[in-house]
């Protein structure tokens, strides 16, 4: 099963960091609510796509086996850096 992406990303035959590396260096070639794949043959990958993703806000869709390897799917949310909206919290400001 594969998901529609805007950018696919090849790391085949590269290891951990470099998967996340290309990851967070692309992520602003798509626009907030496309699709990321990362290919990737590196074990690692299958934890740390989605531990990037948790830490950096950012959605992960889940994988598909690719031939070869394994594509990683993320949704980007939002901007690098810009924290998530939060959830109906009111910032104050009354200075």
């Amino acid at each position: 099963m594969s998901r529609p992406a805007q950018l696919t990303l090849d790391t085949l035959g590269r290891r951990c960091p470099a998967p996340i590396i290309e990851l967070a260096r692309h992520l602003r070639d798509v626009e907030p609510g496309e699709v990321i794949a990362v290919v990737s043959d590196d074990a690692a990958a299958a934890l740390d796509v989605p531990a990037w993703c948790e830490l950096r806000g950012q959605e992960y869709l889940g994988s598909a086996p690719a031939e070869p390897g394994v594509a990683y799917y993320v949704r980007r949310v939002h901007s690098p850096g810009a924290t998530p909206a939060s959830s109906g919290a009111d910032s104050g400001g009354g200075n």
